[in-house]
């Protein structure tokens, strides 16, 4: 009866050992799945640096990313015209004349309205007697 406890014992022993070892080879799958781009299931990750995996990255000529340039550059100049055509509008010398003609009155008004102020006759203030 000793020998099956004892065989029961190291039995025990040997699962747990069996599933820490399982466990860390589960860790090491994950990590380097991580590393290669794989997702839960084993297949390829989508996206990032790891979707192209066994295909080569494109290169574009120097010649390719000089017309690219040249092209947006086109578009900025194209826009900014635009903007600056909006931008400017002039008055006829007829409305301008029509504007300093109203300013002129305005200020007219402002000072006749000081004259008159300054001819009125001005009421003497009375000081309040203090009760005694």
């Amino acid at each position: 009866m000793a020998n099956l406890s004892r065989a029961l014992q190291d039995l025990r022993q040997e699962r747990s050992r069996a599933e820490r070892e399982v466990e860390r080879l589960d860790n090491a799958i994950s990590v380097l799945q991580g590393l290669v781009g794989g997702n839960h299931l084993g297949r390829p990750a989508r996206g990032g640096r790891t979707a192209r995996m066994g295909r080569p990255r494109r290169r574009m000529s120097a010649a390719g990313r000089r017309k690219i340039a040249a092209a947006q550059r086109a578009r900025w100049a194209k826009l900014r015209a635009r903007s600056l055509q909006r931008a400017k509008r002039t008055v006829s010398a007829e409305a301008r004349n029509r504007m300093a003609a109203a300013q002129r009155a305005r200020w007219a008004k402002l000072k006749a309205s000081k004259k008159a102020a300054a001819r009125a006759p001005r009421k003497p203030v009375q000081k309040a007697q203090a009760a005694a």
